[in-house]
């Protein structure tokens, strides 16, 4: 009969010697020299942005909203991290969704649009000593439609990519740094060229240039921020030769995802020689559980031992958006805050990943030479100092099949302090261990495979955390918005509750007439989109609606669209953002149709980078694409500013288009059965329509009229009143 050993036997038979006796783990002798210097550690972060990735969060009551923001931001609690990397909001998409620019046009400024000034302030005060960096995803579309546009060295031809690159947008850096200083006490530690759209030498220096001569010398800029691994790295060679070039970047940037990208030795070696600093600018790690954690710490480990980066931000960290977007957080984000109007929010373990690394380590400490590498038996370790004495050394074993034993010879300048052990497995995430007391400077350690270790000179670390997160709920129905909630819209950045703008800029104003408030789409103009552009649109509600009638007032300028959506199930695959579901669409003629919009024309078609060319061939989607109308008709008595009540009403496979209470529209299509509601602005080669919304209802099929939506306890806004 052939025998079987268990699992457990297997693994003791790992480490028995030949003769039968146990042996010991092998080890690894490491020596730690305090006084060896090394490289500037500038800080683990994350990214809030590259799409509307905290949109929601505004929404939550509190405590939770400070919850939330607590266990990212603040010191040896969570998370702890060290560096928050931002989008300039620019009106158009630039993932999941969009944000309000401070210039919508050439002539307009409002320094309390959105919410990322909020997030950047709270941030901060959670911990005084966090990096702010920041760059653009989208912008407006009037950049570089006045002036000089400089040439590009590589990346896409597409126009509005090219005008990016120009005087205007040097200006728009500023007038957004302005707004940051004078309104809300910040300063930024460094911005970025651009996010992953390219290369332009003449734009770097011009940015340079202009950050200077308006007070923001100390201001890095940080260059080019990209992906493709065959020619991003390429200009840095360029800046041996070109001394204006070389004086304009101050950090090489670029998108680094190990194990399978990395820096390659001559570059490093480039950025040696230029003592110019390498940050991964945006790394992703999409996993879930506890792979996701120690992927991270895998991953902030091997940014340096294999790229020699000394910063490394995380695309992303708070998931305050809809379940339905892409990336919508449950493997991306290291909280999921999906669901303000439960106050509900889930901590991933990935957060904790964050924590091997943020709780033990500081902007401005140092990788101590020769105390970073690989371990020989699988895995990685990194070894950081402060200023002082005090030292953590991260290690993770992601790789490793078998236990390990690692022997630190602490040299001088070091402090000779017991060193504090937190651990991860799968079992447990960040649980502090028994502490380990240097004997003759000597400490060694047994290490299990598949686990994070965080050793420490330093105290005050926890595992912080709140009891009593209250349950999910569904989103409120029926739900009826007057806007008339915000009589200041500036405190609440001029959004309303609950709306997730994926294109697009809608933002409370006043009516018409000046008579209440309304929600308008306000980019005139197509925007310089990250993405493949559609036509502005916002969303709100449950992705779980079936029947339903979703209604809005729309009041039309000369020239514009507007049109209510429903069923709305899908807004892109994170890089381009053409929907699916049902929309009627009202012209200033009186043209009504009703559609169905089946998302890009060809689903098949691949975009984007290597990362958004797999998940297309993933979901193999072979049904057809595009708009397909289902009924028109040509409206009397419609014209320019006047009010109108659109609606479109969902019963089973029945979907009818009802304008001023009167049923003028009907067909019968059964591809989509359930979905969102949403508001939609029309939009042309050159022009973008700016219609007004009021009394937005998403009803029961004849339901009597709710009471309008109001704020649930504890929500608040995020800025103070004008009065003030």
């Amino acid at each position: 009969m052939r025998g079987r050993f268990s699992l457990p036997v297997i693994f003791l038979l790992l480490i028995i010697g030949s003769n039968g006796v146990l042996a010991s783990p092998p080890e690894q002798r490491i020596t730690l020299q305090g006084d060896a210097g090394g490289k500037r550690f500038d800080g683990i972060g994350v990214v809030d942005g590259g799409g509307a990735t905290s949109v929601l969060l505004k929404d939550y009551p509190e405590p939770q909203r400070s919850q939330i923001l607590d266990l990212i931001y603040k010191p040896r609690f969570g998370a702890s991290v060290s560096a928050l990397y931002v989008e300039i909001p620019g009106d158009g998409n630039s993932t999941q969704g969009s944000m309000l620019s401070h210039m919508h046009k050439r002539d307009d400024l409002n320094y309390s649009r959105g919410y990322m000034w909020w997030v950047m302030q709270e941030a901060k005060k959670r911990n005084p000593k966090l990096s702010l960096d920041a760059t653009a995803w989208s912008a407006p579309g009037w950049l570089g439609d006045q002036g000089p546009v400089f040439a590009k060295q590589a990346g896409s031809d597409d126009k509005g990519d090219l005008n990016f690159f120009s005087r205007d947008t040097a200006n728009y850096y500023v007038t957004w740094l302005q707004g940051l200083r004078q309104v809300y006490g910040l300063e930024l530690d460094a911005i970025g060229i651009r996010n992953e759209k390219g290369v332009s030498y003449d734009f770097s220096k011009a940015l340079r240039t202009t950050l200077t001569a308006n007070g923001f010398k100390s201001t890095k800029i940080h260059a080019f921020d990209n992906w493709p691994d065959d020619w991003k790295f390429n200009f840095v060679k360029d800046m041996l030769t070109d001394k204006d070039l070389r004086d304009s970047i101050d950090i090489i940037g670029a998108h680094i995802n190990p194990p399978a990208s990395f820096t390659p030795a001559s570059v490093r070696e480039l950025a040696e020689s230029l003592n110019k600093p390498i940050w991964n600018t945006e790394q992703h790690v999409y996993k879930a559980g506890y792979d996701g954690l120690i992927s991270m710490v895998q991953g902030f480990n091997e940014n340096f031992v294999r790229s020699g980066a000394t910063k490394v931000v995380n695309w992303y960290g708070i998931a305050g958006l809809y379940t339905m977007t892409p990336y919508s957080g449950e493997k991306e984000a290291a909280i999921r805050a999906n669901w303000p109007w439960s106050a509900h929010y889930q901590l991933n373990p990935v957060l904790w990943g964050y924590a091997h690394y943020g709780q033990f380590t500081e902007i401005g400490w140092t990788y101590l030479k020769g105390g970073s590498g690989d371990l020989t038996a699988g895995g990685t370790y990194v070894t950081l100092k402060s200023p002082a004495s005090d030292y953590s050394i991260i290690l993770e074993t992601k790789d490793a099949k078998a236990p390990q034993q690692v022997r630190f010879e602490i040299g001088g300048g070091l402090s000779s302090n017991k060193l504090a052990v937190w651990r991860s497995n799968e079992k447990e995430h960040f649980v502090r261990q028994d502490d380990l007391e240097p004997v003759n400077g000597v400490v060694t350690l047994t290490l299990d495979p598949h686990a994070v270790y965080s050793l420490t000179t330093t105290r005050g670390q926890r595992k912080g955390g709140f009891d009593k997160i209250p349950e999910v709920k569904a989103f409120p129905f029926p739900y009826y918005e007057t806007f008339e909630q915000y009589a200041d819209p500036k405190q609440w950045g001029y959004l309303p509750r609950y709306f997730s703008d994926i294109s697009g800029a809608f933002e409370l104003t006043a009516c018409p007439g000046g008579k209440g408030r309304c929600l308008r789409q306000m980019t005139p103009v197509p925007t310089i989109s990250w993405g493949p552009d559609w036509q502005p649109y916002t969303i709100v509600g449950d992705d779980a609606w079936q029947d339903y009638e979703v209604s809005t007032d729309v009041y039309l300028q000369p020239g514009d669209t507007a049109a209510v959506m429903g069923r709305v199930n899908h807004v892109g695959t994170g890089f381009g953002v053409i929907p699916k579901g049902y929309f009627a669409q009202l012209d200033d003629s009186g043209q009504l149709r009703l559609v169905v919009i089946r998302g890009k024309a060809d689903p098949k078609k691949l975009e984007g980078d290597a990362e958004q060319q797999a998940l297309i061939k993933a979901q193999n989607d072979s049904s057809p694409g595009g708009e397909k109308v289902l009924a028109t008709t040509q409206l009397a008595g419609i014209a320019p500013a006047q009010w109108h009540k659109l609606a479109l009403r969902f019963s089973g496979s029945t979907i009818t288009a009802v304008v001023d209470g009167k049923a003028v529209l009907s067909a019968t299509d059964t591809l989509y059965g359930k979905g969102m509601a949403g508001l939609m602005a029309g939009a042309s080669q050159n022009r973008v329509s700016t219609p007004y919304f009021d009394n937005v209802l998403i009803n029961r099929l004849d339901g009597t009229l709710p009471k309008p939506a109001t704020a649930i306890a504890g929500q608040r806004s995020v800025y103070p009143s004008s009065a003030q």
